[in-house]
């Protein structure tokens, strides 16, 4: 059934006179999908609802900091308590340390954090402390990785191994990103080859050990071992983008799923409980650069906002107390939708490949394996369009893109999980007209 849009389409009008396109973000335009995107009037639990009145099983989850749904009652009572108190002072309060504390309990590398306002702010800090601790230029990311709109982290690759990075976007300079080398992702010898043509010159490697904006693409085999050892060779910061990934694939994020310690973790997403947060830590003689300690400059009015840390500390709460049980349910059901929809996608002869680490995971419409930028690529967007447009009209709210991962929270139900395969079931045969 076809979704009701007439105030949708008015509000869109309207704030395209106001906003650049209309949005506040490039992916909420749904042009990759060639559909009307929604505006969201409400959300509860598993479920949104627009202001056309149209109900949504979501699995965006505000592009995953909603581990624990929509307007969870304890996030919700932490927020006004703090409201209560005054929503910004540009001093410190006790709500920092406390959060600090729960991060770092869960991260045992990082032994100090510094709260920013952004995962942008939080990766384009922890490369300038890493090139303030090693005294070198260049840095290492892989295609395919998104780690914010920094000007030194919006390059494309160019052809050939340890090629320096092009600009990604118009105001973005060569002499900013040309120390910026951008490799394939999960393929250690070319990060051999890097170290080799650059010896002595790189401050550091950034990596999200699971990508989330090519598609959910986990690290392969050793990959990240190889990583670790490379870097700790060459005395090169490792830093780990976990912004994504904290508290999400596993209580300890990446680095705990998969035995990694990095020098360097940037946070986000999650531990600000869905208001505005990010942050960066790791241990003491590194963090001791950062002013007012050191001499790396880092600052912000609204680092450690009041109520992000009290949402943050009630999400992190919930996560530390229940972890036992949240995390297998976490896996078991993610499990269920990803294996159901693809084994739909195979009895309707679509060819689907699906990635999944913990609760990320992507539906890819291609028939190889997806391990790197070069393989999410040749995915046949236009048959994930027709997907994704049957789903949503079917109210399942999926990522507007092929390449974006996809959420589940622990508001998610047994019934959700059947009415999206069985929605993916009838989307199929969409995808193949």
């Amino acid at each position: 059934m076809a979704r009701k849009l007439d105030e949708t389409r008015r509000l869109q009008k309207r704030a395209e006179q106001v906003i650049p396109g209309g949005v506040c973000s490039p992916v909420r335009a749904f042009k990759a999908v060639e559909c009307d995107a929604p505006f969201i009037a409400r959300g509860q639990g598993s479920r949104l609802w627009d202001v056309d009145g149209n109900e949504y099983i979501d699995y965006i989850g505000s592009w995953g900091p909603l581990i624990l749904g929509h307007a969870d009652p304890g996030v919700l009572d932490a927020i006004l308590n703090a409201a209560g108190n005054g929503t910004s002072f540009g001093a410190s309060t006790p709500a920092e340390a406390d959060l600090a504390e729960l991060v770092i309990a869960a991260f045992p590398h990082v032994q100090k954090i510094r709260f920013v306002s952004s995962g942008t702010e939080s990766t384009m800090s922890a490369i300038r402390l890493a090139r303030a601790h090693t005294k070198r230029k260049y840095i290492i990311k892989f295609e395919g990785c998104y780690h914010g709109h920094a000007d030194a982290l919006l390059v494309k690759a160019g052809s050939g191994i340890a090629t320096l990075g092009i600009p990604g976007s118009a105001g973005v300079l060569e002499e900013v990103s040309q120390f910026t080398i951008a490799l394939p992702f999960n393929d250690t010898e070319a990060v051999e080859q890097a170290f080799s043509k650059y010896k002595h010159q790189i401050a550091c490697v950034i990596v999200e050990s699971v990508v989330g904006n090519m598609g959910c693409v986990p690290a392969s085999g050793d990959y990240l071992a190889s990583l670790r050892t490379i870097t700790q060779r060459e005395k090169s910061v490792l830093i780990f983008d976990e912004v994504m990934t904290g508290f999400r694939v596993a209580y300890g994020g990446a680095q705990e799923k998969y035995g990694i310690t990095p020098d360097l973790t940037t946070f986000g997403k999650i531990i600000g409980g869905g208001l505005p947060v990010g942050a960066y830590g790791g241990p003491d003689d590194i963090m001791n650069l950062v002013s007012p300690l050191g001499p790396m400059y880092q600052a912000g009015t609204l680092s450690g906002n009041p109520l992000a840390m009290a949402a943050g500390i009630a999400t992190l709460k919930t996560l530390q107390e229940k972890k036992s049980e949240i995390y297998p349910q976490l896996e078991s059901l993610s499990a269920k939708l990803v294996e159901g929809v693809a084994a739909a996608a195979k009895a309707s002869n679509v060819p689907v490949q699906f990635n999944r680490a913990g609760s990320m995971f992507t539906w890819f419409f291609t028939s190889e394996p997806v391990t790197d930028w070069d393989s999410a690529s040749k995915s046949d967007t236009k048959a994930f369009g027709k997907f994704f447009r049957a789903m949503l009209d079917a109210g399942i709210y999926l990522p507007p893109s092929q390449f974006e991962a996809a959420f589940l929270s622990v508001a998610h139900s047994e019934d959700d999980i059947q009415k999206t395969i069985a929605a993916a079931k009838k989307a199929f045969s969409a995808a193949k007209g």
